[in-house]
């Protein structure tokens, strides 16, 4: 029987911290229309960088994701690089940020915020 917990080729998983901390965001903001946005430009020093904001614009190509009442909008050119990724919240001894899980990327830096493919 398959997982049906798996990600298809087109999705991208949130994790609950990073659904938790989203919320936080939204409402320490107070514009219940915001969602997380994430994009990928060139760039880095792996050649892509993920880039990470709250937006309560929606494009024509955008793709949304959602969990636990947190919208994550990816647009079509980001998600053919970013499809099958989990979105999460790290906090660590270095500090906290949102970290993308991509399964596309051959390699990253050594911070994470940059992959090539």
């Amino acid at each position: 029987m398959p997982d049906e917990t798996a990600l298809t080729e087109q999705e991208i998983g949130i994790s609950e911290s990073a659904a938790s901390r989203i919320a936080k965001l939204i409402a320490e903001d107070g514009n219940d229309d915001l969602m997380l946005r994430i994009a990928v430009s060139g760039g880095g020093c792996s050649g892509f960088q993920y880039g990470f904001n709250l937006d309560d614009k929606r494009g024509d190509d955008d793709h949304f994701f959602e969990r636990d009442g947190v919208t994550v909008v990816v647009d079509e050119m980001s998600l053919e690089l970013l499809a099958g990724s989990e979105l999460d919240y790290v906090e660590d001894l270095i500090g906290s940020y949102f970290a993308l899980k991509n399964p596309n990327a051959t390699s990253t830096c050594g911070c994470g915020s940059s992959f090539s493919i």
